[in-house]
C-alpha cells in the first residue's frame, strides 16, 4: 500500500511539474514572438533602402534624410573585432582548462570567476575600460570599443567552449595519447578539429552579445554619423542609434528607431541560425 502511493505520488509531481515546463516553454515563446512582432510590424513600414545605405545627413535626427549605415557598419566591425580578439585569447584558455587543469581546484577556480565575470553588468566594463582609457591617454575609438566588446564576450565564449569541449570523447584522446601524441597535440590536432561546430557556435554567441550592447560601447567607442575609417576614429553602433532616435520627440525618427531595431534583430537572428546550419553541418564529421 505505502508503495502504491509513493508510486502515484511520484506521478502527480511529474505531472505538475510537466505541465510547469509547458507553460513556461509557452510563456517564452510568447514573450518571443510579441517581441519579434513588434519589431516587424512597426519597424518594416520605415525601413527603406535609402536608410541601410547612407549615413545621417544634417538634420537626420529632427526628421531629415539620411541613414544608420554608420550604426550598421559600426556594429559589425565592432563585434566581429572583438570577437576575433576574444577568440584569440578564449580559445587557448578553454583548451588549457579541459587539457592540463580538468577538474582540478584551479580549474574550478577559474570557472568560477569566469561565471562571476559573465554576471557582470556590461555597463561595469564600459566604465572600467573607459577609466583605463583615461588613464593611459586613449580617446573614444574603435579601437577602445573592439578590446571592451573583447573583455565583455571573453567570459561567455570561454565559458561556452568549455561546456563543449567537456564532450569530447575520451576514447579518441586515450588513444591519440596511447600512440605517442601529447597533450598539446591533441587539443590542437584532434580536439578542435572534433569539437569545431561546438566551437564555431560558442564563437557566434559571444558575436550575437557582442553586436547586441550598448552600456559597454558608450564611453569607449563614441558616436559618430561616419564610418570609422580606422582603429583611433570613435564608431557609431546599431543599440545606440536606436537609444538616440527613440530619445528624439519626433514621432517619425522614433519610427526609424523600430526600423534600427529590426535591422539589428535581422542580424542576430542570421547570426543564430548560421550558427545552427553551421553545427549541423560539421557535426557530420564528428566521431560519435
Amino acid at each position: 500500500m505505502g508503495l502504491k502511493k509513493h508510486w502515484q505520488r511520484r506521478h502527480v509531481v511529474e505531472a505538475i511539474f510537466k505541465y510547469v515546463m509547458l507553460i513556461s516553454f509557452v510563456l517564452v515563446l510568447a514573450c518571443l514572438g510579441y517581441i519579434l512582432w513588434t519589431v516587424f510590424s512597426k519597424g518594416l513600414p520605415s525601413l527603406t533602402w535609402a536608410m541601410i545605405s547612407q549615413t545621417p545627413k544634417g538634420g537626420y535626427y529632427l526628421g531629415k534624410e539620411g541613414g544608420i549605415l554608420n550604426a550598421i557598419l559600426g556594429s559589425l566591425y565592432l563585434a566581429m573585432g572583438g570577437t576575433l580578439l576574444a577568440v584569440l585569447i578564449g580559445l587557448p584558455i578553454a583548451l588549457y582548462l579541459q587539457t592540463y587543469l580538468r577538474k582540478s581546484h584551479w580549474g574550478k577556480f577559474i570557472r568560477i570567476s569566469l561565471d562571476i565575470l559573465w554576471g557582470i553588468p556590461s555597463i561595469v566594463y564600459g566604465a572600467f575600460g573607459f577609466s583605463v582609457m583615461l588613464a593611459v591617454g586613449m580617446r573614444s575609438s574603435l579601437l577602445g570599443g573592439i578590446i571592451v566588446l573583447a573583455l565583455l564576450e571573453l567570459p561567455i565564449m570561454v565559458r561556452a567552449m568549455d561546456e563543449v569541449l567537456q564532450q569530447m570523447p575520451k576514447d579518441l584522446e586515450h588513444a591519440a595519447l596511447a600512440i605517442g601524441a601529447t597533450k598539446l597535440e591533441v587539443a590542437l590536432k584532434i580536439v578542435v578539429r572534433q569539437m569545431m561546430s561546438g566551437i564555431i557556435s560558442a564563437i557566434l554567441l559571444a558575436f550575437g552579445r557582442g553586436i547586441g550592447d550598448a552600456a559597454s560601447v558608450l564611453f569607449t567607442a563614441g558616436y559618430t554619423d561616419r564610418v570609422p575609417t580606422s582603429l583611433t576614429n570613435p564608431a557609431a553602433s546599431l543599440p545606440l542609434a536606436i537609444f538616440f532616435q527613440l530619445s528624439t520627440p519626433f514621432p517619425e525618427v522614433q519610427q526609424r528607431a523600430y526600423a534600427s531595431a529590426l535591422v539589428l534583430t535581422i542580424i542576430v537572428l542570421a547570426v543564430s541560425l548560421g550558427s545552427r546550419w553551421l553545427s549541423v553541418r560539421l557535426s557530420k564529421y564528428s566521431i560519435k
